[in-house]
């Protein structure tokens, strides 16, 4: 303001006790997210963009909100799946993009949990993630998000990522005890074997709480008063349609191995008494490719659907036994000589058998201990089927 203002005396006078002059205006404050319809006092706008590490902040569409919080902003997440997540369920069975289906380790809310609301605790993988809030509608709690690096709850407590030493950082880290009156925490029973209660609640504080093994029947537990399950609900079930949805993943796992199988096959068809021929590499080739598809779908869709029926306890005999029945089969049907009959037996049961093998990581009848010692025992075997099927197919080739 100008000196001749009449409002504000001269700069050698003394100031007045009460200037005239206005005070000078605040400084504009920062634009917000918030919609003009959210009232000031519900707490649920976007937070201040300092504080952009905060778990789903520009991530994922889940968010729907934020909940002021004595430990700061906490994102609130919505419960009903939209398509997306739909999709990317249907992207995890077919293991498109699967170490990138993540999200941010942290504290989350659904609806408007206070500090009395229970704890639940998960893992990273936005699957095992997904699972959990889609039960949690209509509710008001709290979500403890580790990080596992993308791995589900109960390979990640094999790992040791979703374990004590992670539980008591990230309960920690969020603050949890200044958040909430209680001193409990809701896991996944799949989690236990990487937890241990005892130093966790020495640790922090915290009590340990195992849920069920289903996350459909955490809804149960909460309206009893988190009280003990029933047997069903610790129980572990491995269904025919439950064994059907992880076979996608293993014929994913494998298509990169079949191009490589597809070329060699093809290049080796071709070997002749005429050295090489293309037409008998297309058809020959041809033929062995098709016999490792056999393989293949033996190994990882025939073997996991009779599963519990299929004699024997190693997974490799398993297979083994159907590859070696399909394999006969087709030979009887399309070999020309007892080679290829023998071959295509051979080949298909190897083939078969180190299929069903790999599905030992995706079962509950299996221990990692058990599975070495599997493995040592049938990739030698499996080997050498597969060396006597080719030198057997290759010998065909010169005397057909």
């Amino acid at each position: 303001m100008s000196e001749d203002s009449p409002c504000c005396p001269p700069p050698s006078s003394p100031a007045p006790k009460s200037s005239c002059c206005p005070p000078k205006a605040p400084p504009a404050t920062a634009q917000t997210c918030c919609p003009p319809t959210v009232a000031k006092d519900q707490a649920v706008c976007c937070p201040p963009p300092r504080v952009r590490e905060l778990p789903g902040y520009r991530l994922w569409p889940f968010v729907g909100g934020w909940l002021d919080t004595p430990v700061g902003a906490v994102p609130q997440v919505a419960t009903r799946p939209t398509w997306g997540d739909r999709l990317g369920r249907w992207q995890m069975r077919w293991g498109i993009g699967r170490m990138r289906y993540r999200i941010a380790p942290g504290l989350y809310a659904v609806g408007r949990p206070d500090a009395e609301a229970p704890v639940l605790v998960t893992a990273n993988y936005k699957l095992s993630f997904d699972s959990l809030r889609r039960e949690l509608g209509g509710r008001d709690l709290w979500i403890l998000v580790l990080e596992t690096q993308g791995i589900n709850v109960w390979c990640a407590a094999g790992k040791g990522s979703f374990g004590t030493e992670e539980l008591v950082r990230r309960v920690r880290a969020v603050g949890l005890d200044r958040l909430v009156t209680h001193r409990r925490l809701i896991l996944p029973q799949l989690g236990a074997v990487g937890v241990a209660a005892h130093e966790v609640k020495n640790a922090c504080g915290f009590q340990v709480l195992y849920g069920p093994v289903r996350a459909a029947d955490l809804p149960v537990l909460l309206d009893r008063g988190e009280k003990a399950l029933t047997p069903a609900m610790r129980r572990v079930s491995f269904t025919t349609l439950e064994r059907l949805a992880l076979t996608p993943v293993e014929l994913t796992n494998m298509l990169k191995t079949l191009a490589w199988v597809a070329l060699v096959l093809l290049v080796l068809g071709g070997i002749g008494p005429g050295i090489f021929s293309f037409s008998a590499a297309l058809s020959r080739g041809g033929a062995a490719f098709v016999s490792a598809l056999a393989g293949l779908f033996a190994g990882a869709v025939i073997t996991p659907l009779l599963l519990p029926w299929l004699p024997g306890r190693a997974f490799a005999v398993k297979g083994a036994l159907v590859g070696g029945l399909l394999g006969l089969g087709l030979g009887l049907v399309y070999a020309a000589s007892w080679l290829s009959l023998t071959a295509l037996a051979a080949a298909v049961a190897a083939v078969s058998s180190w299929c069903a093998m790999n599905f030992t990581g995706s079962t509950p009848f299996t221990s990692p201990s058990g599975v070495e010692k599997e493995m040592r025992r049938a990739m030698p075997l499996q080997a050498v089927a597969l060396l006597v099927a080719g030198a057997l197919w290759l010998a065909g080739a010169f005397t057909g």
